[in-house]
């Protein structure tokens, strides 16, 4: 009897079964909120996606560099820590603040802009004009040794529509943070 109960226990977790009513412990604002931020740890298909979009914009960037920052951004997304500080729910509004620590590349960009204003000639190419790709290069590799980490406070916010918790749009700013570009 005991296995059996053993077993059916597992399997209402596994399931995420609460005993008739599976919405109210698996869709809560706080439940969005980690699945959200757990997408970004286990590099889910929407993330990579999504990752893969913006790099490929990117104009200044040869495809070399484009594929180490998509690994650069793996990594970090990863290492990203959370833990969810509070959850506030007013009717079909809620608030989850969440604090999330990740590395801090928002000090490795400004610190290369300050040293491309100083040493712009070491930019430049064979010709003696400024090569981008050659600054790319530069902080790429400054990222890759970037180990400071910072924590940022978020406040996400969610609807409720149709019964069921929707995270509403994440504001530029909370998304620098996410990224560790947020420039304070």
């Amino acid at each position: 009897m005991k296995k059996i109960a053993a077993f059916l226990l597992g399997i209402m977790l596994v399931t995420g079964c609460s005993c008739g009513n599976t919405k109210l412990t698996m869709d809560t604002p706080t439940k969005k909120v980690e699945n959200f931020l757990s997408n970004y740890q286990t590099l889910n298909e929407d993330v990579l996606n999504q990752l893969n979009e913006a790099v490929d914009k990117e104009t200044d960037f040869t495809e070399e560099q484009k594929e180490e920052y998509k690994e650069l951004m793996k990594k970090h997304y990863k290492d990203l820590k959370y833990d969810i500080k509070d959850e506030v729910i007013d009717g079909d509004h809620a608030t989850v603040t969440v604090e999330i620590e990740v590395t801090d590349y928002s000090k490795i960009m400004s610190d290369a802009d300050s040293y491309l204003s100083q040493n712009p000639a070491e930019f430049n190419n064979s010709e003696g004009t400024y090569d981008v790709t050659l600054f790319t290069k530069y902080r790429l590799d400054k990222l890759k040794e970037a180990n400071e980490k910072v924590k940022y406070t978020l406040d996400l916010t969610l609807t409720k529509v149709d019964d069921e918790w929707t995270l509403d749009t994440i504001s530029d700013t909370d998304e620098s943070k996410i990224h560790g570009m947020y420039i304070y």
